[in-house]
């Protein structure tokens, strides 16, 4: 394993297969973290798995959908059931439904995007709780997205589910602030070169936004920082 700030700590990092999501396994795995890498397509968590262990790192794959009834609760289990403790959790996993005005939201899009994006942080914390208990820093980080507090045109079924996945993360923190060693983040990316990015915004540059490797610098950086529970900052063009 890697040495480095983490090492001896578990990471579990959502949405990991690509993005935000595997630059910040890569750079945990890089800061010594053992990091587990959650996401539904195992054959691009299995490259940046290999990614991992080509730099000296150490990562184990779990391919689930966080989205299935009972996937998080497997995933919990599995995870309890090799490990103890758990250090870092970043909650990354999300969907953007299409772009379109209030009355024209398509109702099975909107419900995936409450299901990932809401339900699902829900589920993770409560799944993840015992664990991060048993860590003497554990810090959870939610990538979050600036429409969910400043309401924008066209963007209302994201924006309204990343609303009610600030409020659980930021309720989540204050419940735990003086229970236990637990701190909890939420973190605005800003602009960044993702998938999402382009499909939102298809005639941008994509060289004219900071690329995701700038966001998972931060999160491994600020999660070895000492702050108040919850804590919000936005990643500002490097």
């Amino acid at each position: 394993m890697t040495d480095g700030p983490y090492s001896g700590q578990l990471a579990l990092v959502t949405g990991a297969s690509r993005g935000i999501g595997a630059a910040t396994a890569k750079a945990m795995a890089a800061a010594g973290a053992h990091v587990v890498l959650v996401a539904r397509n195992g054959k691009d968590l299995e490259k940046v798995e290999q990614e991992i262990h080509d730099s000296g790192g150490s990562a184990t794959i779990a391919p689930v959908d966080l989205s299935e009834a009972d996937g998080i609760a497997r995933l919990a289990t599995a995870i309890s059931g090799r490990w103890d403790t758990l250090d870092i959790l970043v909650i990354n996993a999300a969907v953007l439904p299409t772009l379109t005005p209030v009355w024209q939201i398509d109702p099975r899009e909107f419900n995936t995007a409450l299901t990932l994006n809401v339900l699902a942080t829900q589920a993770l914390l409560a799944g993840f709780d015992g664990m991060l208990r048993k860590s003497k820093n554990a810090r959870v980080v939610g990538v979050t997205s600036s429409v969910g507090a400043s309401p924008r045109p066209y963007w209302a079924a994201y924006g309204a589910s990343k609303a009610a996945f600030d409020v659980l993360l930021d309720c989540y923190g204050q419940e735990v602030r003086n229970t236990s060693s637990i701190r909890v983040a939420v973190l605005d990316p800003g602009a960044t070169r993702t998938k999402m990015r382009a499909r939102a915004y298809p005639g941008e540059s994509p060289e004219s936004v900071k690329p995701p490797e700038v966001v998972a610098d931060r999160i491994v950086a600020l999660c070895g920082e000492q702050f108040g529970s919850p804590h919000r900052e936005r990643v500002n063009q490097a």
